[in-house]
């Protein structure tokens, strides 16, 4: 049993040392996009771009300076459709009144949800029917954005002849779960984008980030638009696998210098945000999502503890012998700490954060296996108020075709 223990424990230390290796690798090929300097259009010949903007239940959070911070762009050709979708609070009057003083915001307001759809789709479906741009900019309404945003991120379409492009964006943080939390969440986007060669045209590994997703509209259409994804939690996922599929090109690049977020103000939140999403994120496979649990709760969680008892056990005098124990846990536990240090450092977190990286971990899987138990048994989650996923409502879909072609090849 010790010696399997001691096996174990190096074959997990081994396999932190390697994801310290790739992790390094991946950030040195993710420069972050900057403002770009000579713009390829003028004025002139500058496409219209619509910027579509799902609003529900607001108020408390930044929609009027993400509002006017995508009006303040330096772009000269778009417009800005928001949907006050079916609010509680005062959005629709924050909205409407922002829409008094520039022509080029239009405020829709939300119809009921038909049966068979989800909140955010339909609202972006209804606004992309009143879109008359040549390209499509999906974002959320807690996005602030740089002036130059939407002139740098089509500017690098247009230098990429790309498709669609999705940013990630500075992920703002202000208490101590959220310092826990995003570099550890920042950090597996990461693994995922390489092991699935996301920017790769010849892989069919896709990814997307809701709150900046740049389509150019004729690919949006072949895709099914929003009505395509109608039932999905995970939209941008989504749509970014459908055009993929298509075989149109897609690229993701960092931009913490054009544009910012603050995803979560507080624990609840950050539980409720997470549980919506995690399951769907493997495709609604339960199976599938008890295997990343175990792992990562096998291979993160348990070598910091086996360490700790096993220093406790040896100043207590209730066991000798467990130096090697102590010594090949405690390096899975250092590897994983060298890993978010590395993350808090790009998420502008202090390091010291790091020190919690079996928490981080822990969180987002529970998160997950959460999120799995709520909707494989129909009690669904909660998001703005709507029951999502539950017995009585929409159903996950439990099959994509993405997951599909991969199943066959």
């Amino acid at each position: 049993m010790f010696t399997l223990l001691i096996s174990a424990l190096c074959f997990i230390a081994f396999a932190w040392l390697v994801i310290v290796v790739l992790t390094l690798h991946g950030l040195s090929r993710q420069k972050p996009l900057l403002a770009t300097s000579n713009p390829r259009l003028t004025a002139g010949d500058a496409p219209l771009i619509s910027i579509l903007v799902p609003a529900r239940n607001e108020q408390q959070r930044v929609l009027e300076p993400c509002i006017r911070s995508i009006l303040a762009q330096d772009y000269g050709n778009f417009e800005v459709i928001a949907v006050n979708d079916r609010l509680t609070d005062n959005t629709g009057t924050i909205l409407k009144t922002l829409a008094l003083n520039d022509e080029r915001l239009h405020v829709i307001e939300g119809e009921e949800l038909p049966p068979g759809w989800l909140g955010k789709p339909y609202a972006m479906q209804q606004a992309l029917n009143h879109a008359r741009g040549e390209w499509i900019l999906a974002t959320d309404a807690d996005m602030i954005f740089e002036v130059a945003a939407l002139r740098t991120a089509l500017d690098r379409l247009l230098e990429t002849n790309t498709d669609a492009l999705t940013l990630i964006p500075r992920f703002e943080t202000g208490s101590f779960w959220e310092r826990v939390m995003i570099p550890t969440w920042e950090w597996v986007f990461l693994m995922f984008m390489i092991a699935y060669r996301i920017n790769d045209p010849k892989s069919d590994g896709a990814a997307a980030i809701g709150g900046f997703f740049l389509i150019r509209r004729t690919v949006l259409d072949r895709a099914g638009g929003y009505e395509a994804l109608k039932d999905e939690v995970m939209e941008d996922v989504r749509l970014a696998e459908r055009i993929k599929r298509l075989g149109a090109r897609l690229i993701i690049e960092r931009a913490p210098a054009l544009i910012r977020t603050r995803m979560y103000t507080n624990f609840s939140e950050m539980w409720e945000c997470s549980t919506k999403n995690w399951f769907s994120g493997v495709n609604f496979s339960f199976p599938l999502a008890l295997a990343c649990v175990v792992s990562m709760y096998l291979g993160a969680v348990a070598p910091p503890l086996i360490a700790l008892v096993s220093v406790l056990a040896t100043v207590l005098g209730i066991s000798a012998g467990l130096g090697l124990i102590i010594v090949t846990a405690a390096t899975s536990w250092i590897l994983q700490v060298l890993v978010l240090a590395i993350a808090s450092r790009r998420s502008e977190v202090s390091v010291i954060y790091a020190l919690t990286a079996p928490l981080g971990l822990a969180l987002i899987y529970a998160m997950l296996f959460d999120s799995s138990i709520r909707i494989t048994t129909g009690r669904g989650v909660t998001w703005k108020g709507r029951r999502i996923y539950d017995r009585r409502g929409v159903q996950p879909p439990r099959l994509h075709a993405a997951v599909s072609s991969r199943n066959k090849a």
